[in-house]
């Protein structure tokens, strides 16, 4: 499957981050959908240790988009922040009489999207004109519904 081409965005990605999904899924609920600055308080004043390597890749996400876009980080979003797990380190520790004990470390994937809003903006007002131009050419042709399925025109058995 081709990805569709997205403007306006940019992304950064963590990769083998050593956390477990579940507990770096805790803190990006919090800050989807949220503004850049928003974001970059709210994980500076939460408790847990995922807001360290989010908070990097926000910090490194906006670099990007300052960088490479010529964005503006007062008009970012985080359009989109997604956590998988990656893969498990495992490990033998030694016990007592010889035995060995296993140690699991779990690993997992970040990625965070910023999307630049005053894009959106340009965006509608120029779709918007296309779609009342397509209105204006298409006003006499009249489009109707016909349901074959339920009208007993296509398996009517009498």
């Amino acid at each position: 499957m081709k990805k569709k081409k997205t403007y306006g965005e940019v992304y950064a990605l963590g990769q083998y981050i050593s956390m477990s999904a579940p507990k770096a899924r805790r803190v990006i609920d919090q800050i989807r959908g949220r503004s850049y600055e928003e974001t970059l308080m709210l994980l500076a004043l939460m408790p847990y240790r995922a807001c360290d390597p989010i908070l990097k890749l926000v910090n490194s996400a906006a670099a990007n988009a300052r960088h490479n876009m010529s964005f503006n980080e007062a008009t970012l979003v985080i359009s989109k922040a997604e956590v998988n797990e990656g893969t498990t380190v495992k490990k033998l520790k030694p016990r007592a009489r010889g035995r060995s004990y296993p140690i699991r470390r779990p690993t997992c994937h970040i990625r965070i999207v910023l999307q630049d809003t005053s894009f959106d903006e340009f965006e509608e007002d120029f779709f918007s004109l296309k779609k009342d131009a397509w209105e204006k050419k298409n006003k006499d042709k009249n489009m109707t519904y016909h349901d074959i399925y339920n009208s007993e025109g296509l398996w009517h058995k009498k």
